[in-house]
């Protein structure tokens, strides 16, 4: 993962960014009156739907490989938790954004740690 602060930013912004914009079109999507394991894989197909063009984009000025892991997994994630929350009526539309771009952040933190995690048991010596 990449360590320049202008790379970070990209970073933060673009899994918010995602986030929010996912909550918001599972909030229209999803009604209160449906199952929420439908809600969830609406939410999932809807939140791939939304982030697979926005990586292609903001991998222009931020770099693909570093962006397309994240903010897909941030698509999907925040489209399954918030289509269930949608389905049974627990969050408004305003909200919803807001949770998206919470999950977002909180995605992004998890492929920090995991890449950390990953790269620090890969190095020499250390028996993998």
């Amino acid at each position: 993962m990449e360590r320049r602060l202008y790379f970070l930013f990209g970073d933060l912004v673009s899994n918010a960014g995602v986030g929010a914009l996912v909550g918001l079109v599972v909030a229209v999507l999803v009604g209160e009156t449906w199952f929420p394991v439908l809600g969830m894989v609406v939410g999932m197909i809807a939140g791939g739907g939304v982030a697979l063009p926005a990586a292609v984009v903001l991998s222009v000025p931020f770099g693909a490989m570093e962006l397309m892991l994240p903010v897909m997994l941030t698509g999907m994630t925040s489209g399954m938790l918030l289509g269930m929350l949608a389905a049974m009526g627990a969050t408004s539309s305003g909200s919803a954004g807001a949770l998206g771009a919470i999950v977002g952040l909180v995605v992004l933190v998890a492929t920090y740690v995991l890449n950390a995690y990953v790269r620090a048991s890969h190095r020499p010596g250390m028996g993998c």
